[in-house]
């Protein structure tokens, strides 16, 4: 069984710095195109693919975009109006999400994978959602969804999100498994860098408090040490100011946040409190260490945190390659 896509083309919109194009030409399949609006972003994006992605999405037309196999698209959950409607197309305008189902509508294209935070599965009570999955099916394709966690899939780093897959009906793929996890024994020590490179990142308060050695059921590492171990706390405990053992998992990154562990969260490192460098968030999110990171930390960290999982990604590409999708 080949797990190489040669033959098929995608396109990556609200495109970030790329981690949906890096998992795809993993499997050697070829992006025509590309858009983010981010400036920031657009630099890294360049530094790593040698091209910048075209702007706001909601000002391009679908017709100047290439035509594609398969769409891919880490959007933002925005709240539609459905209050009296009928649910359908016209429903999500003025959202986001509009401007990709107006691109699969012109285009057409085989299949369609989509990203989103954990609660946009229960977002408006579900609502939202169902409307994604209503319009997507009316717009021709069979819709299957699942929230996956990093965690699972050999990354130490707690990360729900829900991944939903649309494969067009002429394709007759009436059912679909999401991969399962494969739970491989790794934490978050057997990413860290060394010392010596992390040194400004290290934490120096005087109200840190540190909880007693967690020591009872480590050894039974899937219940114990693939999740966030909270071992301490700076200031009142408060968001951003929990401290982790790196013998279990990494907290999500995030994008936004404060408190003096924002966007990373604070660990016990060599007898130290520090924060993650941005190199230990890229490997986190399965950034291999040849990408190149934006040079400022703020934008960095904004970026990863927006990211997806790389190796999730690869794992459902796989699976929809051993499930003959792609035959």
């Amino acid at each position: 069984m080949s797990y190489f896509l040669k033959d098929y083309t995608f396109i990556d919109l609200f495109a970030g710095i790329g981690g949906f194009r890096l998992a795809w030409e993993s499997f050697e399949t070829k992006c025509v195109f590309s858009s983010e609006w981010n400036k920031y972003a657009k630099t890294t994006y360049y530094k790593n693919f040698g091209e910048i992605p075209h702007g706001d999405i909601t000002k391009i037309q679908e017709s100047d975009i290439p035509a594609h196999d398969i769409l891919c698209a880490g959007f933002p959950c925005q709240a539609f109006s459905i209050s009296g409607k009928r649910l359908g197309f016209e429903d999500t305008r003025g959202t986001l999400f509009f401007d990709i189902a107006r691109i699969i509508k012109y285009h057409y294209p085989k299949i369609i994978l989509l990203e989103n935070v954990n609660h946009f599965a229960r977002h408006d009570n579900g609502k939202t959602l169902q409307t994604v999955v209503s319009i997507l099916h009316d717009l021709g394709y069979d819709i299957f969804y699942q929230v996956l966690n990093a965690s699972h899939f050999g990354v130490p780093q707690k990360r729900e999100r829900i991944y939903i897959l649309g494969f067009r009906h002429d394709l007759k793929q009436k059912k679909f498994s999401f991969p399962k996890p494969t739970y491989q024994r790794i934490t978050l020590q057997d990413i860290l860098l060394d010392d010596d490179k992390v040194k400004k990142y290290i934490i120096n308060r005087n109200d840190i408090t540190m909880k007693p050695p967690h020591t009872k059921g480590m050894m039974f590492f899937d219940k114990f040490a693939s999740k966030p171990i909270r071992i301490g706390t700076v200031n009142k405990g408060g968001q951003g100011e929990r401290i982790y053992d790196i013998k279990g998992h990494a907290i999500t990154l995030s994008a936004y946040g404060g408190g003096v562990g924002a966007k990373t969260g604070l660990y016990q490192i060599n007898g130290v409190i520090r924060k993650l460098a941005p190199r230990e968030c890229a490997r986190l999110m399965g950034f291999p260490d040849s990408f190149e990171i934006h040079e400022q930390n703020t934008q960095a960290y904004k970026q990863f945190g927006n990211s997806v999982v790389i190796d999730i990604l690869q794992h459902v590409i796989l699976a929809m390659i051993k499930q003959g999708i792609f035959n």
